[in-house]
């Protein structure tokens, strides 16, 4: 049994029934839909944020039919941003598995995409789950806003550590701060309860964003994405921008420039990370992300003290100390 599995234990049932939910809420008259949607589900993910939900509306009072379509309509936006993001980046694969827009072609994934969106919203609507629907969609329109900052920064590989935590506070943490929040939300937490729940799960993602850039300079073979990979994207990370601050100025145009015109080539791009462990950007960022993991424990401790705070403890543990 994996670690997440156990962690996953006092939620297992009911993980259960939202897998059948959540397909549920996938359901469509059009055959092509349905096959898409099937292939959808039948390549999820670690479901870490359907936990989110469950631990947050356990924590705060019980889980309900208000928590399950809070989990669904969070996974449906979230799987309509990823396709939108698939055939925004061109991407022929996720997570090991061809993505839609490499099977079905673009047009038909950005369909699937704003179905998906408006299933989320249907979902809502017709439950008058209008909270849930408010914190949802907020957290959709921040994460726009978070890839297009991103994108117009991106451009001058020479970002400030804080547009650096502005860029991963919209694209991550408020989905995860989404999760816990409508949790809350869906267990008749109040509004002060529902802000602070909210902070949680943005510390939550903003560590487990941090993690995921040191994922790019660790040992091949104990990670789950190839060594190097975000700086052949040019993707600034937080270990190479404290690197960059830390450098000359001749040495931060001669990295930059490797990240710029260089980044296909496998040896410069070990250059560059050899660089960033060299300058101590592997420690600064460690340090940064146990930082937002301790804020996340000391906000964490405040709240109601039963089996799904305990579990979630231990959610926010893997998410930083996780192997891929």
């Amino acid at each position: 049994m994996s670690n997440l599995d156990q962690i996953k234990k006092p939620i297992a049932n009911e993980m259960e029934i939202f897998e059948h939910k959540f397909r549920d809420s996938m359901k469509s008259s059009v055959p092509l839909l349905d096959r898409i949607t099937h292939y959808i589900v039948k390549r999820k993910g670690k479901q870490m944020r359907p936990m989110f939900v469950f631990f947050s509306a356990g924590m705060f009072g019980g889980i309900n039919e208000s928590t399950f379509r809070a989990a669904s309509l969070i996974e449906l936006l979230h799987t309509a941003t990823l396709v939108h993001d698939d055939v925004v980046d061109d991407s022929l694969e996720r997570r090991g598995f061809f993505s839609l827009n490499a099977l079905w072609k673009n047009k038909i994934a950005v369909l699937v995409g704003d179905y998906l969106l408006s299933k989320g919203l249907l979902l809502s609507v017709e439950n008058k789950d209008f909270d849930l629907l408010r914190l949802v969609s907020t957290a959709v329109k921040v994460m726009s806003e978070g890839e297009l900052l991103q994108i117009e920064k991106a451009r001058r590989l020479d970002i400030k550590e804080e547009i650096y935590f502005e860029i991963i506070r919209q694209k991550t943490a408020s989905l995860i701060a989404s999760c816990c929040a409508s949790g809350a939300c869906s267990a008749g937490a109040e509004e002060e309860t529902i802000m602070r729940a909210h902070r949680f799960g943005e510390l939550i993602g903003i560590a487990f964003q941090i993690k995921d850039d040191l994922f790019d300079y660790g040992p091949d073979g104990v990670i789950g994405k190839p060594t190097g990979i975000d700086i052949k994207e040019s993707k600034m990370t937080l270990p190479l921008i404290h690197a960059l601050t830390q450098t000359d100025t001749s040495t931060r145009k001669k990295i930059i420039n490797i990240i710029r015109n260089h980044a296909d080539e496998n040896k410069r791009v070990r250059e560059v990370i050899a660089f960033v462990k060299d300058s101590g950007g592997i420690q600064y960022a460690t340090a940064k992300m146990n930082e937002y993991q301790a804020l996340a424990f000391d906000l964490l401790g405040t709240f109601p003290d039963n089996t799904y705070r305990q579990s979630l403890k231990e959610l926010v543990r893997f998410t930083t100390e996780r192997k891929y």
